[in-house]
């Protein structure tokens, strides 16, 4: 649904994330349609285990998954998904129904021909048009919905977990303004919007602390596998433009498949709390340490921004690649 500015200043934030969505799509679509130009595409697998690349990404994707799945390849069809969620652009690919798939997490389907048979493969694809890589966003849900969805996956999340997670978030009826007196709220230097991390319930804080500990593998897994409900094609692999390219044929990439960078950011680090202060924006005046989480190479904080601020935001490290 397209947002209605409330300003210039709102215009010009939607206008920003749009654009930057639509160069995302650009390169996914780019990547399909090269994907289906290859002529006589033949992969037969290799015993190379490097992640990072420079190439072309279609090329180099299909020799991954021939190397992954150890099965040659002798076909393939990409269909572009990634915009039909965001933009209502891609091609029109039919599920197991024959009904036409509307919302996916993977943004390219491949449909394989392979010695071991027809495979259905899905491909999650990050991009970055900087010089360098930027965190990028893997998911922005609600306090709610993200209780809900580790809940429907069998991890236990706590009445008191969950009031400290909206809080967190400035849901309405958590927040320092429906929580403090006029005094307390006349005092406060920070954001009367939210509360930060270390402002949250002891309690909270230690249920949160346990979930992460005790769960990070399959919540990271969620976190790269889950957007939609009854979602019937949950991506395979990841592939992510590292950084501005100006040759498709010279393109650094980074590919991983889901188990692997679940594994991969589990073995880089655990739950910790990273410190921060505030350095521009409405609140800048606030000189006070702030904690926010962070486990593996995904960290995660309030939206903030004016058109979802109560949103919350999970990210991976910039150039989380160059950590392995």
């Amino acid at each position: 649904m397209a947002l209605t500015p409330k300003d210039k200043r709102h215009e010009s934030q939607i206008a920003a994330g749009t654009a930057g969505r639509n160069r995302g799509h650009k390169f996914e679509a780019v990547l399909s349609a090269e994907i289906n130009n290859l002529e006589n595409p033949r992969f037969a697998p290799l015993s190379n285990d490097a992640h990072i690349f420079n190439g072309n990404p279609a090329v180099q994707l299909l020799q991954y998954i021939a190397n992954d799945r150890d099965m040659e390849i002798s076909g393939v069809r990409a269909f572009w998904l990634g915009g039909l969620a965001t933009s209502g652009a891609g091609d029109v690919f039919l599920d197991e129904r024959g009904n036409p798939v509307r919302k996916c997490k993977s943004d390219i389907l491949l449909d394989l021909a392979t010695t071991k048979g027809a495979e259905t493969v899905g491909v999650s694809v990050k991009t970055c048009n900087k010089k360098t890589p930027t965190n990028d966003q893997m998911f922005f849900t609600t306090a709610r919905a993200f209780c809900q969805l580790l809940r429907d996956n069998g991890v236990a999340v706590s009445d008191e977990a969950e009031q400290g997670l909206s809080m967190f978030c400035g849901d309405p009826g958590f927040r320092p303004l429906d929580k403090f007196s006029a005094e307390e709220l006349r005092r406060r230097v920070s954001d009367p919007n939210r509360f930060y991390w270390e402002e949250l319930p002891p309690q909270a804080q230690t249920d949160w602390k346990s979930v992460f500990e005790k769960n990070q593998d399959l919540i990271t897994t969620l976190l790269f596998q889950k957007a939609y409900q009854n979602d019937p094609y949950p991506p395979n692999y990841l592939l992510h433009q590292t950084v501005r390219y100006d040759d498709f044929n010279r393109c650094e990439t980074a590919i991983f498949s889901i188990k692997e960078i679940v594994a991969l950011s589990r073995d880089y680090g655990g739950y910790v709390l990273s410190e921060y202060r505030i350095r521009k924006g409405s609140h800048k005046n606030d000189k006070s340490a702030h904690f926010a989480p962070r486990f593996g190479f995904i960290q995660f904080q309030r939206g903030g921004q004016k058109q979802h601020p109560t949103q919350l935001q999970f990210n991976l490290k910039a150039g989380y690649f160059r950590h392995i």
